[in-house]
Order: structure tokens, then sequence, then C-alpha cells
């Protein structure tokens, strides 16, 4: 069996999904504005498939001001107007006036804690959680960890950020390491 026969089984669909699982799914990651990037995406992706919002990602972050928080912050509502003609993006309401509305409950974070890194991590005490799997059925779509995430991020204003959501969000950016036990990438 080849390297690429032994992947993840998810990632095989496309040649963008091969590269993101390949490069960033379940490598950590400690830089803020990333962290922003994956919330918005994984918020985003709600009812979607992930390769819909892959394809879209470049437009996202062309719009969504290299997915600068306190840019983002700012955007008015004849801006959200203007993201929700715009097809590069997916274009529903409640997701964008939401990413809007995170930006804020992020900068509130980081005036908080220091950092969005810095108040994540904690939910997996600072150090990656890496999980015994040997098929995709063995992975599941939210933990405790997730539920109690999903919970304050709520409990603190933000939006598109249910537990399953979170989960994604955590395995993302390396918070949860779900790569099954004989891919190459764990």
């Amino acid at each position: 069996m080849t390297k690429a026969e032994r992947r993840c089984p998810w990632c095989l669909g496309s040649p963008e999904y091969v590269a993101y699982h390949d490069r960033e799914w379940g490598r950590p990651v400690h830089d803020d504005r990333v962290l922003f990037e994956f919330l918005v995406l994984e918020g985003a992706q709600a009812g979607l498939s992930w390769s819909t919002i892959l394809a879209k990602r470049g437009n996202y972050r062309r719009l969504f001001a290299d997915f600068d928080p306190a840019k983002v912050a700012r955007f008015t509502p004849a801006r959200v107007e203007k993201l929700l003609a715009d097809p590069g993006i997916v274009r529903n309401r409640l997701k964008v006036e939401g990413t809007v509305r995170n930006a804020k409950a992020f900068l509130a974070v980081q005036r908080e804690f220091g950092s969005f890194d810095a108040y994540a991590w904690r939910f997996v005490g600072g150090t990656p959680l890496v999980r015994r799997r040997r098929t995709m059925k063995d992975v599941p779509a939210s933990t405790p960890e997730s539920d109690a995430f999903s919970k304050d991020l709520r409990k603190r204003g933000f939006t598109f950020v249910g537990s399953t959501i979170m989960y994604a969000f955590m395995q993302a950016v390396g918070m949860v390491n779900d790569h099954l036990d004989d891919c190459p990438f764990k």
C-alpha cells in the first residue's frame, strides 16, 4: 500500500482536499489570524461540504480582509450587503453577519486572555489531543471538549459555533489529531 493509499479517506475527493489534509489538517495552529480564519470557514461550512468552502477560501481571504478580525469587526451594513452580492462566498446573511459579530467577540477574547490562542487551547489543556482512530466510524462529530468550547463561545456572543462546528475547528487547527492510525500524516 502506498503512502497516498493510507491517507484518511475523507480527503481523497480532490487535489485541494489532499493538499489540505497533508499540509494543514491536524497541525497545531497558534496564530490568531489563522485561528480566526478557521473559525470563519468552519462556520461558513455549516450545512455544506468542506470542498465547497475550500474552493471559496481565496475569495474569503480577499473579501474578509485576509481574516484580520479588527478589520472585519468594522464592516458596516453596506459592506455586508456588498459581500452578500458576491458569488465567491457563501451568501447566507446570518453567516456573513455572524462573521462580523464573531470578529467583535474574537477581539474581546483577545483583550481578556492576551490572545485567542491562549483562550482556545485551554479547552485541550494546551496540548493536542491525539486520538486512536482505526476507521472513519471511530471519529465522533463532537466531544465533551467541543461541547465546553461551544458553550463558552456562545456565552461570549459568538454564533455558528455549535459543538460539531467546534470539533471540526479543533481538528482543523490541530487541537485534536484525528488522522487515522495508519495515516502517514498523523
